[in-house]
């Protein structure tokens, strides 16, 4: 187990916490990171780029010049490759980009980055994250007095809509609720400011691999008896 410092909304330290190695104290497998940010790069991907072939590109059904005799060069179509306007060579064309991944692999890739934040010390955990109402300068005095910087991910536990609507007009500040964390919201941002409840939340997600479910039929039985 190891043990972080809860502090306060102020920055003071009022506890410390015990959490799990699991989750907080993996070592960092750069492959498997580099391959998690590759898919939700691709996920992100539209994939809505288009050209035209120059079967379809308007006009151009008739020969621009008879085949012979006039001294220049053989064309079927103004809009043949070559022509200005004209169709495009293997060009891009609509396509589904996604890439999937493991389960397992995902979540081994967040606990990566999770527990490398805690080796930089660019982990900071909340005893609590309120806001009476919605307040960007009340959010920038919090984050201020945390030391979290400008580009901070703030995680909760759910939806905190005073805290949503709070960090939604600073530059460069994320927020999400814990079982929407991912590895490239935690890398792209410098710091990670987490309630303790979102951290107990995390254990229970991702301290470690859920046990596979009994199997039935023959071999469930097998290994009753």
């Amino acid at each position: 187990m190891l043990e972080l410092p809860v502090r306060s909304q102020r920055g003071d330290v009022v506890d410390t916490a015990e959490v799990s190695d699991d989750l907080f104290g993996v070592e960092m497998n750069k492959v498997l990171v580099h391959q998690a940010m590759v898919m939700y790069g691709l996920n992100r991907r539209q994939g809505t780029h288009a050209t035209k072939t120059r079967a379809q590109v308007s006009g151009g059904g008739r020969k621009p010049w008879p085949q012979k005799y006039t001294g220049r060069s053989r064309q079927g179509s103004i809009r043949a490759p070559q022509w200005r306007h004209g169709g495009v060579v293997f060009g891009p064309h609509p396509r589904d980009h996604r890439r999937d991944m493991p389960k397992k692999m995902r979540r081994r890739a967040l606990r990566c980055v999770l527990s490398d934040k805690v080796r930089a010390d660019k982990l900071i955990l909340v005893d609590d994250l309120t806001i009476d109402g919605p307040s960007t300068k009340g959010m920038s005095e919090i984050l201020s007095s945390l030391g979290a910087g400008r580009s901070t991910l703030i995680v909760t536990d759910g939806t905190a809509t005073n805290v949503v609507l709070s960090a939604r007009n600073l530059e460069k500040v994320w927020t999400t609720p814990v079982n929407l964390l991912n590895a490239e919201q935690i890398l792209r941002r410098d710091r990670v400011v987490m309630t303790l409840d979102a951290a107990r939340r995390a254990e229970q997600l991702w301290a470690g691999d859920r046990l596979r479910r009994p199997r039935k039929g023959r071999g469930a039985q097998a290994e009753g008896e």
